[in-house]
């Protein structure tokens, strides 16, 4: 199955950047983690993500995920999308189609997890899409097994040859329609984006009602048939769909529902602890009144991304309206302030909460967390991480002084009036980096509510192609966090941006 022309470009960029991360890391015997000038850059201050102490930049290393550098979903415990592996540098070089390694996998899989080395020094990819679980060799790209979901008719490679052929002839409205279509028929009730994949190679996905663990059938064989082992099925007292997964440093699942539930499970699902976050009793009522409105529950439910994951306990998660720090001591969750949980109200406008799952900033005296806020112009906001710090003042415009920091995105355009992303923020030492998800026109007769699907089909539509990415950075001198540059060029549609802090790119 070759990619068509227009849609080659999103599947160079996909497929070149996450292969070579894999290919580069199953021949080195180390994963720790180390520490271009764009075409339109305004008020450029620094071109690197990485803050000076190597020390402090660097989250730790969760030693109970596969040793690879991507494990999860946004790369790390601390779901920051910097990877360790040295991405390519040479900004002359221009890829051809056949320089793109490809293969079917069928709808919906929304990223990858590399695992840790296999006996023969091999790695492979797993991945979790709408009708099947694959494994990949990850050198090679070849497909080693798939696992069929139940009850999912698989799409095959002809018929995914077909629809892109079909895109490929078409622009315009005809082209949002068809991908609306597409969407309707390929992603509706998509569950499962977030997953977790373990040291001794399990991968654990959150379902609907479920959280479920894929293995292999023959420990140790990558090329081994794909098993479901087991299928932990959510209490009845726990209420909502899982829409995160992550996993503590003493070796415990940490997923959370759409409901605003966190539960920490052992992995081999004998026991599990659960707590609700602040203001859940709400939940429900609202994820009813996102349903009955039309609008996708996955694009506006209470909680709607994943969770980070410190080494210290700590537990993030945003709901609609606030930020929130759950403690896990080892036995017990708590959102008790005398325990060092918190929550923190942000703005939200727009009404639909943050498109962002939290992510993990600095590891020495400044610690924080990272979001995007749910206002039509969306805001990049940082909150300490721990305790307020003494003399601290409540920032300008900030709902609470939990708020360390918090800009405007303005994608150096000053008569811009609404920006959303739906993807994490891209973290590397004291830098924060997103990325505008929003079409710049919509055709009509297309219905509002599917707005977010629009790029998801036709992204690469000039007409539809949302541009500009904007780094922010906080100085730990001044104790400031402000706009460090802008490029207006870029569009980054439908996919989560990685940053290689191995090579700063």
């Amino acid at each position: 199955m070759n990619p068509s022309p227009r849609y080659s470009r999103i599947a160079l960029l996909l497929v070149c950047g996450l292969g070579f991360a894999a290919c580069s890391s199953s021949d080195s015997a180390s994963n720790q983690p180390v520490s271009t000038e764009s075409p339109t850059t305004v008020a450029q201050t620094t071109t690197t993500l990485a803050a000076d102490s190597v020390a402090c930049e660097t989250p730790p290393q969760n030693p109970f995920f596969a040793d690879s550098p991507a494990p999860i979903g946004h790369i790390d415990a601390s779901q920051s999308n910097g990877s360790p592996t040295a991405g390519p540098r040479d900004s002359t070089q221009t890829l051809t189609p056949a320089d793109v390694q490809y293969v079917h996998l069928g709808p919906g899989h929304a990223g990858l997890a590399i695992s840790s080395k296999y006996p023969d020094g091999s790695r492979v990819i797993w991945s979790n899409g709408a009708d099947r679980i694959s494994k990949i060799d990850a050198k090679t790209f070849e497909l080693l097994a798939e696992l069929p979901r139940p009850d999912k008719e698989l799409l095959s490679s002809d018929e995914a040859d077909a629809n892109i052929a079909l895109m490929d002839q078409q622009s315009g409205s005809e082209l949002a329609l068809t991908g609306l279509g597409f969407g309707a028929k390929y992603l509706l009730g998509l569950t499962g984006i977030y997953y977790a994949l373990d040291v001794d190679n399990t991968l654990f996905i959150g379902g609907e009602d479920s959280v479920l663990a894929y293995q292999d059938q023959t420990v140790g064989d990558p090329r081994s048939p794909i098993i479901l082992r087991d299928e932990w099925q959510r209490p009845a007292e726990i209420t909502g769909g899982f829409v995160g997964v992550n996993m503590t440093f003493d070796g415990k699942l940490v997923v959370v529902t759409d409901e605003g539930w966190i539960v920490v499970l052992d992995r081999d699902f004998s026991d599990y602890v659960a707590i609700a976050l602040p203001g859940q009793e709400a939940a429900t009522a609202h994820n009813a009144e996102v349903v009955a409105s039309g609008v996708t529950l996955a694009s506006a439910s209470w909680v709607r991304n994943s969770i980070a994951v410190d080494d210290q306990g700590g537990i993030y998660a945003v709901s609609l309206n606030e930020m929130h720090k759950v403690v896990w001591d080892g036995i017990k969750l708590s959102t008790s302030p005398a325990d060092g949980a918190w929550s923190a109200p942000y703005s939200n406008s727009a009404g639909k909460g943050s498109g962002a799952t939290p992510a993990l900033m600095g590891y020495c005296d400044d610690r924080f967390v990272v979001i995007t806020d749910g206002d039509e112009q969306m805001n990049v906001v940082l909150f300490w991480r721990d305790g307020v710090p003494q003399g601290w003042e409540q920032i300008g415009g900030a709902l609470s002084p939990q708020i360390a920091g918090q800009e405007l995105v303005t994608m150096g355009d000053p008569k811009l009036t609404a920006v959303q992303s739906e993807q994490g923020v891209v973290v590397g030492g004291y830098g924060a980096l997103v990325v505008n998800n929003d079409s710049p026109t919509i055709p009509d007769g297309y219905p509002a509510k599917a707005a977010r699907l629009l790029v998801s089909y036709s992204g690469a539509d000039p007409a539809f192609a949302p541009h500009g990415m904007q780094k922010f950075a906080w100085d730990p001198v001044k104790r400031v966090f402000e706009s460090a540059w802008i490029n207006q060029q870029a569009s980054s549609a439908n996919a989560v941006p990685l940053v290689s802090l191995g090579s700063n790119t």
